[in-house]
């Protein structure tokens, strides 16, 4: 019996572990019967080649192993880490409101992620990000209209499932209508039934609808449903999935390395707790020890032997993630269709206010650090110059730019930081020329500047952008 339980606790763990080839550790792991590897940016910055090797020896390892990923195109790419994504993010799809390139955006990405032997990705996000200083979730919307998000999100997952790679909507119950980061604190949802029915469940019942293999949940309090423990450890919020929605597929949870889900328990007993709130598939997180899988193992071990966690609830979360539905390849690859994202970056582009003359113009980055679901990746135009946030008091404006000279200001979410706010408010009192690109969610505030809303970074949308300078005289 005990041999069994701890088989079966190993088949329901995703841990990610760091490096570039698999460990030994973690070899032995798979060997045993460990669940799948979640895969970070550690794991894939020696490019698409190494990638392939490493899925291949996961899968000698353990054939029946899942391979995950977080590849949501535009901001979040864990395969593109030294340029920005090749194919439009969330944001700027809603935006350009062509569904049917949003379907062929979720085949490409599925493609992309086959050639490399990944069979999960974590993505679409499904949440509706209805609160502007969302500081997690943002340009990984598809918009802030239920029905909009919805359509998107059920095209992307048709895309990519074609491919044979499994989709996992994400974060249920919804992430978007909250202004704490959830890798950081536990934030909370004050909404009534009718709310959440309406706008956060509308797009994960699309994502049903549509056939996803998997969800995961978030880390979020929804009072109205459990004011006690967030989504991903209740089962009151679990089963308005499986017997609301009808979603008889995988339950992931977010990483439970974040601070919403493990930070007054610890990651074995929040993975205990997930287990027994519903999850089937429990994400540790980047970069982890195998001790620390071994930890989680035994913590569900004797939480079975406690009788905290059914047998039988353990033996549906492991028969489920050995199960998870193997999807036919429906599509040949195909690269990218570039003419057609800048079609859609063009429309979903907002210029607010007449651009100057840009003439000789220098590009500033204001490097405000993302949030851990984005990470360090690049973003925007290659600047000529970059500016700390902490320098902004001083001024702002990078020493060396020749005096005079038009300014391309680059920034993200300006919107949620008064620092930046107010730095672009007194080079907008200057005498020097100047214009700002915003990278981050297209939230409504004046500087006194004109402004380029781009809904977000990618290879498409910078294209769109720098043509959109070059009206204005830019020559870079």
């Amino acid at each position: 019996m005990t041999t069994a339980v701890r088989t079966l606790a190993l088949q329901v763990l995703l841990p990610g572990f760091a490096g570039t080839t698999l460990p030994d550790d973690y070899r032995r792991l798979l060997e045993q019967g460990l669940g799948g590897i979640c895969y970070f940016g550690s794991n894939t910055a020696d490019g698409p080649e190494a990638l392939a090797a490493l899925s291949a020896a996961i899968t000698a390892a353990n054939p029946a192993a899942v391979v995950a990923v977080d590849e949501e195109g535009g901001d979040v790419s864990r395969l593109h880490t030294r340029e920005p994504s090749p194919v439009l993010g969330a944001a700027a799809l809603g935006g350009g409101a062509d569904l049917g390139l949003t379907e062929a955006v979720g085949r490409w990405v599925g493609h992309e992620l086959a050639a490399v032997g990944v069979t999960l990705d974590l993505a679409p996000d499904a949440d509706v990000n209805s609160d502007p200083d969302n500081p997690v979730i943002g340009t990984r919307s598809f918009g802030a209209d239920p029905e909009q998000v919805a359509a998107h999100v059920a095209a992307w997952t048709r895309g990519l499932q074609s491919t044979g790679v499994g989709a996992c909507a994400k974060h249920f119950p919804g992430h978007g209508d909250t202004a704490t980061d959830s890798h950081l604190d536990l934030p909370r949802i004050d909404v009534d039934a009718d709310t959440l029915a309406a706008r956060e469940l509308v797009p994960f019942d699309a994502a049903v609808e549509a056939g996803t293999v998997a969800v995961m949940t978030s880390h979020i309090v929804v009072p109205t449903l459990d004011p006690e423990r967030p989504a991903t450890l209740s089962p009151v919020v679990l089963a308005m999935l499986r017997d609301v929605l009808d979603f008889d597929g995988v339950i992931v949870s977010d990483a439970l390395d974040m601070a919403g889900a493990s930070a007054a328990t610890g990651i074995p007993e929040a993975a205990v707790r997930a287990l027994v709130a519903g999850c089937d598939l429990l994400c540790i997180g980047p970069d982890k020890p195998a001790s620390l899988v071994v930890e989680v193992q035994e913590a569900v071990v004797a939480a079975v032997d406690e009788g905290r966690l059914s047998p039988d609830r353990l033996a549906d979360a492991a028969a489920r993630v050995a199960g998870m539905r193997r999807l036919p390849v429906a599509t040949a690859p195909e690269a990218p269709d570039g003419v057609r994202q800048r079609a859609a970056a063009a429309s979903a582009l907002v210029v607010e206010g007449d651009l100057p003359d840009l003439t000789g113009a220098a590009v500033v980055s204001v490097e405000t650090v993302a949030n851990i679901a984005v990470g360090d990746v690049p973003w925007g135009i290659a600047p000529d110059a970059r500016v700390a946030p902490a320098d902004l008091s001083a001024g702002g404006v990078p020493e060396g730019l020749p005096a005079g000279v038009p300014l391309v200001v680059q920034v993200r979410d300006a919107h949620r930081r008064p620092d930046v706010l107010a730095f672009l408010r007194a080079l907008a009192g200057s005498s020097r020329t100047a214009v700002v690109v915003e990278w981050g969610w297209p939230a409504a505030y004046d500087v006194g500047l004109a402004r380029i809303s781009t809904r977000g970074s990618s290879s498409p949308m910078v294209a769109t952008v720098v043509e959109v300078l070059r009206e204005a005289g830019w020559t870079r």
